[in-house]
């Protein structure tokens, strides 16, 4: 029998979801589907007397589908309720262009960097040392580690993943910048001392090395044993197996893993099931094995209004935990915490960033055509261009209207939170669009007797923007840049789109003009690395061939690019903490004055979390607010 409250969650549930998803309708489309929307508006007057005579058919059918009631079909236990935008892209850590991942959850590395001071921490090494020159350092890894499927963990599963993966040219993954060395990109020399220690030898001083090699963002340790084959064989498409092992295709249950948890089941568009990895090394002070909680059940939910609701209805523990929780989402629910049995964490500013950047890309492709439109690019390369663009965004209206005041407007490419950030001496571009008109005419443009923006030859100024659709905030902010840069002429044409498309544009196609992304933040600035150093495989406003791509005709970095590589060679040499924030500062100034990216307005970290999750230490420095998951208990 269904009772009254079963009844009345499931119509408080479809009845908010149906004006979640109008709502995201109206905001995200033109005026044809706004029109198709009104009829729908009226329909929904009807909405209740519908809903309850579907819902006595389907309430059975639907109970079965909430994450509630795992635990009764599968094993019982703790269990954590948690949501993503997207399903992960892949298995393989060597593959990981995006965040959120399974990396979270199912691997460790050497170190850990502390979530609430930053200061490194043992993980799967115990201990290290460096030698007096600092080019030596050796690990000690815990005895008796191991992997998953019992095998054991030792040096040589760490000599693999820095020498024949990380190091391997063959392998594009995002971790090579981290660990280049100097002038000549040289890499650490990984060697095996004997099961339990790892000696690396560097060509020369690494400051940044530790943060590398330290969870959750860091370098994980891979398992030599079901992956080393793979590196010996190619694939018909000549590029090594390994790149195409343990795709989202593989069944989860052959992962092998060494983090907290170990991948039970995926349904791909619906959820990622992780239970307890029964190998994992951790213990707390009683000697008990961790992680306390027995099963995560990662939910894909594309819509972050439909993530709002499923948290109300009390189908999810934990909202905001990779990306700060929705400003605009605090009011309502900072009503319903004591009703709802949950509370708002505040960790201050998040770490990340969020930009706009253009397609500064001169290359050609393999069949001679230019990757972006030659009229396009010299807008783009135009210095004045972009720092108008920048003038004519009303970054306060931002935090404003889709902020609630509660953002922070961005001037730097590094983390409030670290000590390497600059807060006073650099460049602002606080909204003036006159400025921005003052600058593109000095610059050649021109304007029409209707405001429209033409440059020296006549061409009307017009460009695409895109960012992922899933995140209404994000569609919001790209909304506001739209109306803004009409203000002064230029015609943008605005398309939200899937974020696993947006990645594919960015890093493979390149067929784009200009994009609005985030970029995750913290406390080492070499971890940014990846974005910043013009080989780097997130260098996505001027991204050079990666390893396995076809090369690009007339790549080259600018000279701004050049210094602001050298800069971060000389700032990972040095030690001198002093010296390394000089540095730091001149590469900030640097990155405001050229204008790769246009900083809008970072997220302050927010979180709500169910009182019934223990062992919280939410700060907005990780990338992940539950940095600690393995320390996290379930209150029943």
């Amino acid at each position: 029998m269904i009772s009254v409250a079963s009844l009345f969650k499931v119509l408080h549930y479809w009845f908010w979801l149906s004006i979640a998803t109008l709502r995201n309708l109206i905001s995200t489309k033109g005026d044809r589907t706004l029109k198709r929307s009104r009829v729908s508006v009226r329909a929904l007057v009807k909405a209740p007397v519908i809903i309850v005579g579907l819902t006595l058919i389907l309430t059975a059918p639907l109970s079965g589908c909430q994450p509630n009631q795992f635990r009764t079909q599968a094993a019982q236990g703790s269990q954590l309720v948690l949501s993503t935008v997207t399903d992960p892209n892949t298995f393989n850590f060597a593959n990981k262009n995006t965040f959120p991942s399974i990396f979270l959850f199912t691997y460790e590395c050497l170190t850990q960097e502390n979530g609430v001071t930053g200061a490194i921490e043992p993980a799967l090494a115990e201990s290290w040392q460096f030698s007096d020159d600092n080019k030596r350092l050796v690990f000690k890894l815990r005895p008796g580690l191991k992997w998953s499927d019992g095998a054991p963990l030792t040096a040589d599963d760490v000599v693999f993943t820095y020498r024949d993966v990380v190091a391997n040219p063959d392998v594009p993954t995002d971790a090579k910048e981290g660990i280049q060395i100097g002038v000549n990109k040289a890499y650490p020399d990984v060697r095996k001392l004997d099961d339990l220690r790892v000696e690396f030898i560097l060509p020369e001083p690494f400051a940044p090395l530790l943060n590398a090699t330290a969870g959750p963002d860091g370098i994980v340790i891979l398992p030599k044993h079901a992956l080393a084959e793979t590196l010996k064989t190619k694939g018909a498409d000549g590029n090594l197996t390994f790149l195409s092992t343990w795709g989202t295709d593989t069944d989860p249950t052959k992962i092998v893993v060494n983090g907290p948890y170990v991948m039970e089941r995926y349904i791909a568009g619906q959820r990622l099931i992780f239970r307890r990895n029964p190998y994992y090394w951790r213990k707390d002070a009683q000697g008990k094995q961790l992680p306390y909680i027995d099963r995560i059940i990662w939910q894909v939910v594309e819509n972050l209004d439909t993530q709002l609701l499923r948290f109300r209805s009390g189908d999810m523990d934990v909202i905001g935990d990779v990306r700060p929780l929705r400003s605009e989402y605090v009011p309502l629910l900072k009503r319903e915490e004591k009703r709802g049995n949950f509370t708002i964490q505040d960790g201050g500013p998040w770490s990340g960033t969020l930009y706009l950047t253009f397609n500064l890309n001169k290359a050609k492709a393999k069949d001679g055509k230019p990757l972006v439109d030659p009229i396009k690019s010299r807008w783009f390369n135009t210095l004045a261009f972009r720092q108008a663009v920048a003038y004519s965004i009303d970054r306060q209206r931002i935090n404003n209207n889709l902020f609630r005041g509660l953002g922070v407007i961005q001037n730097s490419p590094i983390s409030v939170q670290s000590p390497y950030f600059l807060n006073d001496g650099l460049k602002v571009y606080d909204y003036d669009p006159e400025k921005a008109k003052t600058l593109l005419k000095q610059a050649g443009f021109k304007y029409s007797a209707q405001g429209q923006l033409f440059d020296a030859a006549d061409h009307r100024v017009r460009f695409s923007l895109i960012t992922n659709a899933n995140n209404p905030v994000r569609v919001a902010i790209g909304a506001q840049v739209q109306q803004d840069l009409g203000k002064i002429g230029i015609q943008v044409d605005y398309t939200p789109i899937n974020f696993n498309v947006l990645i594919e544009k960015v890093n493979n196609s390149r067929d784009w003009d200009a994009h609005m992304i985030g970029f995750t933040g913290g406390i080492e600035p070499h971890g940014a690395s990846n974005l910043w150093v013009s080989s780097g495989a997130s260098h996505s406003f001027n991204l050079k061939p990666q390893p396995g791509q076809p090369p690009l005709p007339g790549w080259a970095p600018n000279d701004w690019e050049t210094t602001i590589d050298r800069l971060f060679i000389t700032g990972a040499r040095e030690l001198d903490q002093a010296k390394r924030k000089a540095i730091y500062a001149e590469f900030q100034r640097l990155v405001q004055e050229q204008l790769p990216v246009i900083h809008l307005v970072n997220d302050r970290a927010l979180m709500a979390v169910r009182d019934r999750v223990e062992g919280l230490k939410y700060t907005g420095l990780p990338s992940w607010g539950l940095w600690n998951i393995q320390e996290l208990k379930i209150r029943e």
